[in-house]
């Protein structure tokens, strides 16, 4: 007699997803701290380049720090855990955004200082949580090819970032590029490639953390890094309500963070679709405009601790995606953690004073991995087809151009700037045309248009 398989409620498929499983507090904290590893270099740069700008004391750049670091863990618990409506419930880490510096620096040098950009960030977040609803709706033009080319460019431009670790963090340091920091970086790539080597999954799962931490050990055993000044400072410092002065609101600063606003929900939006890629699970508009919402409310509140416009963080995904590990609660112990280092000054010392160029090493594998998921989505896409072809050389060709010159667009308006600044946001917006005009004109269509859909698991993408 034939067994009859018991069908699953789709509450009960919904529970069984791979991000909503519960690993245990010992692993969720040991994997959440390689995710905070990951992206503490690129959390800690966005505050310290905008508090230089604004002439800050090292005891005030200090606090502006723990302040990215502190909202940064809010705002990463509340994007991954969630409450109704607001949160796509996905394993991504929030953090200041690198899209908001160059203008946040514009404020500042233009005289309206730290007040103005806190201002100017407060409400452009409030009026991007307003058009979160409807920003979503875009998701049907993000078919496999659009995605595809959106998730190789996030992994590409990163890899810059992990060269320049490799190479010290710093350029202006004597030791900038020297054989010493490149060998330290490829003794950590080497770690890296023997852990995952290993028969046994919990270590290839943390081959990043052991990796780091083995890197460190030997550098400290050969005299790199500097681990003397973590013990002196502050130990225990609660974060302080407008530590910078109470928020100004001035029309230009926040016109100009509007638009910043639309880019880091662009971002935002491809880096959901790129997680529940990688995870394998559904991604429609309303978990679109719930992830969204996260960003702009954490956003918004920001500035009441001192911290900026905040955004999914691209490096974190290709952590995701080399792991394999999906829970979204081990991003958010991880955001557990960052809380804690934000009222542990001393514990931020002590990640701080890891060796750029370990971290290096490590991060070339990880945002060699988010390419290679964009590579991996691109495949099901049929390049029999010309457009398919076209769409996505053309996109990733005009997201490379910022990469490889800063300075290609330094003579157009500050919004073009702005929009095309970030390799990211440059290949989405290329992509998203192209996909447009291909897909959804039919009198640029021969074969007429039909709707795109995008799948959980997307299978091959014909794009008519």
């Amino acid at each position: 007699m034939r067994q009859v398989q018991p069908q699953l409620s789709s509450q009960q498929k919904t529970e069984n997803a791979p991000e909503h499983v519960y690993l245990g507090a010992g692993k969720s904290l040991a994997y959440g701290l390689q995710h905070v590893l990951t992206m503490y270099g690129g959390i800690i740069a966005p505050p310290l380049i905008v508090g230089t700008a604004a002439g800050l004391s090292a005891a005030e750049l200090g606090l502006l720090i723990a302040a990215a670091l502190f909202v940064g863990g809010l705002a990463t618990i509340l994007q991954s855990v969630g409450v109704k409506y607001i949160g796509a419930q996905l394993p991504i880490v929030q953090g200041v955004s690198f899209a908001g510096v160059a203008t946040m620096v514009a404020i500042i040098t233009t005289g309206g200082g730290l007040p103005a950009v806190y201002g100017a960030v407060m409400v452009a977040s409030l009026i991007g949580l307003f058009l979160a609803p409807y920003f979503s709706k875009i998701l049907r033009f993000f078919p496999a090819v659009v995605t595809g080319s959106v998730i190789t460019i996030i992994g590409l431009s990163l890899l810059p970032v992990a060269v320049r670790w490799m190479m010290g963090g710093n350029a202006k340091a004597p030791e900038w590029g020297s054989v010493a920091n490149i060998s330290l970086a490829l003794l950590t790539l080497g770690l890296v490639i023997l852990l995952n080597l290993t028969a046994r999954p919990a270590i290839r799962r943390l081959s990043i953390l052991l990796a780091i931490i083995l890197g460190t050990i030997f550098a400290y055993a050969f005299g790199f890094g500097d681990f003397s000044k973590v013990a002196q400072g502050t130990w225990i410092q609660a974060p302080s309500i407008f530590a910078f002065g109470a928020p100004v609101f001035e029309l230009s600063a926040i016109l100009s963070m509007l638009i910043v606003t639309l880019v880091i929900m662009t971002e935002t939006t491809a880096d959901i679709i790129a997680v529940g890629d990688i995870v394998g699970s559904k991604v429609d508009a309303k978990r679109v405009a719930a992830g969204v919402r996260a960003d702009m409310l954490s956003s918004a509140v920001a500035p009441v601790f001192g911290s900026f416009m905040q955004s999914a963080f691209a490096q974190n995904v290709g952590l995701v995606a080399m792991t394999g590990v999906k829970s979204r609660f081990v991003v958010a112990a991880g955001g557990g953690i960052l809380i804690v280092l934000g009222l542990l000054p001393v514990m931020g010392r002590l990640v701080a004073a890891i060796p750029m160029p370990v971290l290096g090493g490590a991060g070339l594998v990880l945002f060699g991995s988010v390419a290679a998921s964009g590579i991996r989505t691109l495949s099901k896409v049929d390049f029999n087809e010309q457009k398919n072809l076209i769409i996505v050389a053309a996109s990733i060709a005009v997201g490379m151009i910022p990469m490889i010159d800063y300075s290609f667009y330094a003579h157009f308006p500050k919004w073009v700037q702005t929009l095309f600044h970030s390799g990211i946001s440059s290949t989405c917006i290329m992509a998203i045309i192209l996909n447009i005009l291909f897909n959804h004109m039919p009198a640029l269509n021969r074969k007429g248009h039909s709707k795109v859909l995008i799948k959980s698991k997307p299978m091959v993408d014909h794009s008519h």
